[in-house]
């Protein structure tokens, strides 16, 4: 967990600016977690209602992409403890290799949607809980994109040499976004291998 800087720290400006921003990212995280609670809620009504969930072994590369995106968010961790300690070259280290990691998941879901595809599950077909993968994996997906470029930002922050209180700030935003989506992702695969 990242801490915030204290208010005494910085001028009144900046603390609203950054109180505004952060509040707009939360705003996005509640939204997100109400739009992936409608999907999963969706496909529970479904399942109820056929009788069936997906009748679908997940692909294993979807249990690796989980397991990618846990060591990322350690990564991202290590990174924000790194900017508390002003150690800017650990912080570079582990935000690239943060960034890393979130490409690799990015391939690694594709990979697993070509694996759906080659076993017959299509997005379009006859089952629409099947169709719920591909639009929550999806979805998800473009969460991981958006995390990216917060990640970027706090590196590009780094090698920019930014103000201290605008580095944590980065940091903070990045690390807010980006566990959501890894604690987002660990729920919809448990969701998924449930309702098979």
């Amino acid at each position: 967990m990242v801490h915030t800087l204290k208010q005494e720290e910085m001028s009144p400006e900046i603390s609203s600016s950054f109180k505004a921003k952060k509040f707009i990212l939360w705003l996005f995280v509640v939204s997100s977690t109400i739009m992936f609670g409608g999907f999963t809620s969706y496909y529970i009504v479904f399942a109820a209602s056929k009788g069936k969930g997906h009748g679908l072994v997940l692909p294993e590369v979807f249990m690796y992409s989980t397991a990618v995106l846990i060591l990322s968010s350690i990564c991202l961790f290590f990174a924000a403890k790194a900017v508390r300690n002003h150690n800017i070259q650990t912080q570079k280290i582990f935000l690239w290799v943060t960034l890393a990691l979130g490409l690799v998941f990015g391939y690694l879901q594709v990979d697993a949607w070509s694996a759906l595809y080659r076993s017959g599950a299509t997005l379009v077909n006859n089952n629409a809980a099947i169709s719920v993968i591909y639009i929550v994996s999806g979805m998800h997906l473009l969460h991981i994109f958006a995390g990216l470029c917060f990640i970027a930002s706090s590196l590009l922050g780094a090698y920019r040499k930014v103000s201290s209180e605008n580095a944590v700030f980065r940091i903070e935003i990045a690390s807010i976004f980006w566990h959501f989506i890894d604690i987002l992702w660990i729920y919809l695969y448990v969701f998924l291998l449930l309702n098979s």
